[in-house]
């Protein structure tokens, strides 16, 4: 995972938010004035983000305490209490929008992941996530993902080499495409895993016989009997992964073939917020 700023990425959402000043709290509150509020969950799901909260309050008032009650990855209820914070007034309703946009988001990913996570529970297949991603949000939607049970697949571009459909045929080729990357790690002394995509069998055969070493084979847009029949082929000699256009009602087929992975960008993009709310007590 790419070295991530979470200080800078916190100054750059209040700097959205904030602008020049909190007109509102500003004229309506005394700036010395200290109170308490509670994170009351108004949903049932998977929490997530709340280790991500306690940075945003720290950055924007240090005096600030908080006593958390649940942590990220448990299960939360409608009317638990998450999180309790205490201090200048101001400072409590700075932080509130950007810790419940946060939570909100991760907890709907965590709890999606989840969801989709229990359906394969009794095969060996890990759920993967995607590069579909909000920009600037991968961070915190990945750990969501983890949070949730999932597993996170290649962060960016830069720490995994992923040959696909466009690669392929730029390329010339899969055998092309192979011998380039072969040699492109081996003349720039890189230690990177290699996973190429396949669209059909046909293009399984040319990865196997390439003689080339990859490390997996995605599986594109295959039906379950389609991965079965490859998973034949390639016989335990890479790791395979499906994907393309699996959601919830078909997850289980594709699990139960025996695929070691199957990856689906609908943890990150296709979620519901879970109904998380800041309130003084």
């Amino acid at each position: 995972m790419a070295s991530f700023g979470i200080e800078e990425f916190i100054k750059l959402a209040l700097n959205e938010d904030v602008g020049s000043g909190d007109y509102t709290t500003l004229a309506c509150i005394d700036a010395q004035q200290e109170s308490k509020a509670r994170l009351i969950a108004k949903d049932s799901g998977i929490l997530s983000g709340v280790e991500i909260a306690l940075i945003v309050f720290k950055e924007i008032d240090s005096d600030l305490k908080v006593n958390t009650y649940i942590h990220s990855a448990h299960a939360i209820e409608n009317g638990n209490i998450v999180l309790e914070v205490s201090g200048k007034t101001h400072s409590i309703l700075k932080a509130e929008r950007l810790v419940l946009n946060l939570l909100q988001r991760m907890s709907g990913i965590a709890t999606f992941t989840h969801q989709i996570n229990k359906l394969i529970a009794h095969t060996r297949c890990k759920l993967l996530d995607t590069r579909k991603t909000t920009p600037g949000f991968r961070y915190f939607e990945k750990l969501a993902v983890k949070h949730g049970g999932g597993v996170n697949h290649r962060y960016g571009l830069y720490d995994m080499i992923m040959i696909k459909d466009n690669h392929i045929d730029f390329a010339g080729g899969i055998k092309q495409a192979l011998i380039k990357t072969d040699a492109f790690l081996k003349a720039h002394q890189l230690v990177l895993k290699i996973e190429i995509e396949t669209r059909n069998i046909k293009e399984v055969k040319e990865v196997i016989n390439s003689g080339v070493k990859v490390d997996r084979i995605m599986l594109d847009n295959f039906k379950p009997t389609e991965i079965k029949e490859a998973l034949c082929l390639i016989d335990g000699q890479f790791e395979t992964e499906a994907s393309g256009g699996i959601d919830q009602d078909t997850i289980v087929s594709y699990a139960e073939t025996g695929v070691d992975f199957i990856s689906m960008g609908a943890l990150t993009h296709s979620y519901k917020s879970l109904d998380l709310s800041l309130k003084a007590c």
